[in-house]
């Protein structure tokens, strides 16, 4: 099978992550690939008619894609616990969480990439990080008992969210003002899978 995306994504840095943690290191090719919304790589388009990554190309059956389709997969290919039973919609909402902070922060990032100057807007870069930081708030406020014990996708999710804030936007100081978050991170990024995956 082979996993395509750019290694700078967090979307697919999840997945990578979560195949890592998985033991599927070797039944997985990581294609990376440069790819933009304004001019999608053709391996890219050959799996995922709307250009957007990761995909995972199966060896039996068509690509799929969707970060949460392919974590899912991958957990369900491996025999995994990263989505367990119990507090299942709890785990399903955080994941949900975590996935909007990637994209807010991504759509900043494209805002500030892809965009030409006369056509940025500082006010929709506002909302975004607005979304982001709202859900940031939420995740330190009810959140953070859901991120202890064994390894779920709620974790590698929350974490690979703030691993590409520190990378896109670390001018924004996230760890202000939220500091069980800041911590628990702190600890969760010594982790070899997080580690090996780093975006540069």
């Amino acid at each position: 099978m082979k996993l395509i995306g750019s290694p700078t994504s967090p979307f697919v840095r999840k997945c990578v992550v979560a195949l890592k943690e998985l033991g599927l290191d070797d039944q997985i090719e990581v294609l990376a690939v440069a790819t933009t919304p304004l001019a999608s790589a053709p391996e890219v388009l050959s799996a995922n008619p709307l250009g957007k990554i990761p995909a995972l190309v199966r060896d039996e059956g068509p690509a799929i894609y969707d970060s949460r389709v392919v974590t899912q997969f991958l957990n369900a290919h491996a025999g995994g616990d990263l989505y367990p039973d119990t507090a299942k919609w709890e785990l399903l909402t955080l994941e949900a969480t975590a996935d909007a902070i990637m994209e807010a922060a991504v759509l900043m990032a494209y805002e500030a990439r892809v965009r030409q100057d006369g056509e940025r807007s500082e006010a929709w870069v506002e909302a975004q990080w607005g979304k982001a930081a709202r859900a940031l708030d939420a995740v330190e406020a009810r959140w953070m008992s859901h991120l202890s014990g064994p390894l779920k996708i709620t974790q590698i999710g929350i974490a690979c969210a703030l691993g590409y804030i520190d990378f896109r936007h670390d001018a924004r100081q996230w760890r202000v003002g939220r500091r069980a978050l800041a911590d628990w991170f702190e600890v969760f990024s010594q982790r070899e899978s997080f580690q090996t995956t780093m975006p540069g």
